[in-house]
């Protein structure tokens, strides 16, 4: 049986709604870790980058998922007390149920977080806001619970991401969104120049290699993106197009085929004058 992979992609144009992408991730709370490649590359990449005097008393880590970097973050910081948030029970659930007791694990709305004010040292979010309708909000509350001098570093995926799949399904079923149209680098720094000012943007590709594209296809279904966009098809895709789509994938071969990512890091020091 094929599955379109416009059920684990949301379509052009939308981005789901809130329930449904914590049911989808949620859903994918056992497999996310074993999945979850891209995750721990861009993850890893933040972690590297926050400044080495940070001594953090206060850390949030923002659309936390299973715990896995909130983990890592109790063992940077093993003095700082650490909430996880997640907009996914299921998640939460797993969080909690996985490893030692480290930190406060909340169900939580990114864009309304239960947080006092200037509460928190340092805001950690690994590929959450992309997710989100109103990133502005999100960034907004993040400035908004974020002590004066304290960090925010989030991480999110920009337009060019899944380019070989985009152009795969627009070969095979033209005019049809199948593919997440992710917010450009050019409309990111617009955004963060109003809510973060003087704050820095890192963007890098990238390149994943897979056995096939039905292994993407399983990769992205083990991640929880099962949400559905107004733009996607109706009816299950037939398994003929599908199949379509994977011999018109571009430079698939024996070896397999490489997907790109656009990745993007954000890196701000909230002023003490903010």
């Amino acid at each position: 049986m094929f599955t379109d992979l416009s059920e684990i992609t949301p379509a052009d144009g939308d981005s789901g709604t809130k329930q449904s992408i914590a049911r989808g991730f949620g859903g994918a709370s056992r497999t996310y870790d074993s999945a979850s490649r891209l995750q721990k590359t861009m993850g890893d990449a933040m972690l590297v980058n926050i400044p080495g005097n940070l001594s953090p008393q206060a850390i949030l880590d923002l659309g936390c998922g299973t715990g896995w970097f909130t983990r890592k973050l109790a063992v940077t910081y093993p003095n700082a007390a650490i909430t996880g948030a997640d907009l996914a029970p299921g998640m939460i659930e797993q969080a909690r149920t996985t490893g030692p007791d480290i930190a406060a694990w909340l169900n939580a709305d990114a864009e309304q977080l239960p947080l006092a004010d200037q509460s928190v040292d340092l805001i950690f979010s690994n590929l959450m806001i992309q997710w989100s309708r109103r990133p502005d909000v999100v960034l907004a509350e993040c400035r908004r619970v974020l002590k004066p001098g304290g960090v925010l570093v989030v991480s999110t995926l920009l337009d060019g991401t899944l380019r070989e799949l985009k152009q795969a399904w627009a070969k095979v079923d033209p005019g049809q969104a199948h593919v997440n149209r992710f917010a450009s680098e050019e409309d990111w720094r617009a955004l963060t120049a109003d809510t973060l000012p003087d704050s820095e943007l890192e963007v890098n590709s990238i390149i994943l290699r897979y056995d096939s594209p039905m292994a993407l296809n399983r990769e992205l279904k083990d991640l929880g993106a099962g949400f559905k966009g107004e733009e996607r098809r109706r009816t299950a895709t037939a398994p003929g197009r599908f199949r379509a789509m994977c011999r018109a994938f571009p430079g698939s071969d024996d070896s397999g085929v490489l997907v790109t990512y656009e990745a993007g890091w954000l890196y701000w020091l909230k002023p003490y004058s903010a």
